[in-house]
Order: structure tokens, then sequence, then C-alpha cells
């Protein structure tokens, strides 16, 4: 069982979190129970990009219809992508890019990068 202890003011002040950038953070409608979805797209992008992200965060909303994902950097906030805006969900190749273009433009995703090639002439 747990028991509770209240905390003195020292130690409640050495529990401060530190931001660390970049941060992608996945705002989600909880009514529409997208949440999970947020969370698969969440790890996804954590095995990407482990070395280069500083924090991800699910972020639950109230407003009906969310799905946006930003990236937060010391410069500031940048939404990747909206799903009221774009009228659908992200493929996950589509949010690595995005994020890639913004935090690391020069990694390589391997198989997410590689376009169809064209067909051969005859």
């Amino acid at each position: 069982f747990f028991r509770f202890v209240a905390m003195s003011a020292d130690a409640a002040s050495s529990m401060t979190h530190e931001i660390r950038h970049p941060r992608v953070v996945f705002e989600y409608c909880v009514g529409c129970k997208w949440g999970l979805r947020a969370a698969w797209m969440m790890q996804e992008l954590m095995q990407t990009f482990e070395k280069e992200l500083g924090e991800v965060a699910l972020q639950p909303n109230k407003d009906g219809g969310v799905f946006r994902v930003w990236v937060v950097t010391a410069d500031g906030p940048t939404l990747l992508w909206d799903r009221k805006t774009e009228g659908r969900f992200p493929e996950s190749k589509e949010i690595k890019q995005k994020l890639r273009d913004v935090i690391v433009p020069e990694k390589n995703l391997g198989h997410s990068d590689v376009k169809p090639t064209p067909p051969a002439e005859s």
C-alpha cells in the first residue's frame, strides 16, 4: 500500500521540470478517442529520432476533432500537422519527414525517404 507524506517546500522546489528541445507534442481529441493513435505516432517518432528528440508529450484536448502535431524548438513552436486543415490524419512517414525537415534536415530516413521509381519507358 501507499503512504502519502507531506513534502517540504525545499523538496518540492527541487522537482522542477526542464523542458528539453526539440519537444514534440501530440494534441488530440479525448472525446474522439484519438489518444492511442497519438501514442502510436509518438512511439514511431521516438524510434526514428531517439538521439535527436529532447522530449515528447501527449496533450489531451476537449475540443472536438483536434489532432495536431507540434514541434517546439528553442525558436518556438511549429505546427507540423493539423487534421482539420489537412482533412485527414498523417501517415507516419509524413510526420517523420516534416519533423526531420525542422530538427535535422540532413538525416536520411531510409525507406521513408525513398520515392517511387518511375516506370521504365519502352
